[in-house]
């Protein structure tokens, strides 16, 4: 299927590894000029370098923080134009509700919703003008099935949901669309840490610890970032068009609920 973004730009945020690397990926396999972002340099050239490597196609590399106000800018200005934003950014790390003061939900509010927020407000007005916009946050599956250990990064990108919400509302009309991807054990280096979490918690190993997390997940499997990174890019495609607002489970059908 052709996509139809070939030629597009792409800032994607986070993205020199992880679901952010995914994506950028994905973008860059269906002919998107992307612009990949991290606060290793090191770790940004190589991934610029594996991705070209891989598609043959223009990739960028940012060096910034966008947690700071001079790290969105420089994001923003190595692409004023962007067709195509994927916010993402480090989840807060998991913990006791009673251990959380007031600046741990600032410093989570700082990464988790603000960051990705002021992003799309550097490039929202130039996608309504041009008519074509596609907006993608990675979120948690923890936005719409919070567990207390998450509680940090639930209230901040539940947050997140609830502004885009509203504001894909405004912006449908200009074929602008925003929608949210929750993902839930995707196979990336933040379960390495969830599982190495979870074995000492239970005095397990570590490969016990990961066999009992798999039997956790519906399909009985980690989920792949390539399958991760192509649902992004799809949700970019000009056949995406009539698909906003909507939070997007990645999870191997694990999630209980309806809506």
């Amino acid at each position: 299927m052709d996509l139809g973004i070939t030629g597009k730009k792409a800032i994607i945020c986070a993205s020199s590894k992880g679901l952010g690397k995914a994506c950028a990926l994905s973008l860059s396999k269906e002919g998107v000029e992307v612009f990949i972002n991290g606060r290793n340099e090191a770790t940004v050239l190589a991934t610029v370098e594996e991705i070209k490597n891989i598609t043959g196609n223009q990739v960028h590399g940012v060096v910034a923080d966008i947690t700071t106000e001079e790290g969105r800018k420089l994001l923003l200005n190595a692409c004023p134009d962007a067709d195509i934003l994927v916010t993402n950014n480090a989840g807060p790390t998991p913990g006791k509700f009673l251990d959380w003061g007031r600046e741990d939900y600032l410093k989570a509010f700082e990464s988790n919703m603000l960051a990705p927020v002021l992003m799309i407000r550097g490039v929202l007005a130039g996608m309504q003008e041009r008519k074509f916009g596609r907006i993608i946050n990675i979120t948690s599956a923890m936005v719409k099935s919070p567990l207390s250990h998450q509680g940090l990064s639930t209230s901040a990108r539940t947050a997140l949901t609830a502004v885009c919400k509203a504001i894909s509302r405004d912006v449908a009309v200009d074929n602008v669309t925003i929608n949210n991807l929750l993902p839930e054990r995707i196979d990336t280096g933040r379960q390495i840490q969830m599982t190495e979490r979870q074995a000492k918690i239970d005095n397990i190993s570590f490969d016990e610890a990961r066999a009992k997390i798999a039997l956790s997940i519906a399909a009985k499997r980690f989920g792949t970032t390539e399958e991760f990174g192509d649902i992004c890019a799809y949700l970019c495609s000009k056949q995406a068009s009539f698909i906003s607002g909507q939070n997007i489970q990645v999870d191997g059908g694990s999630y209980r609920g309806i809506v």
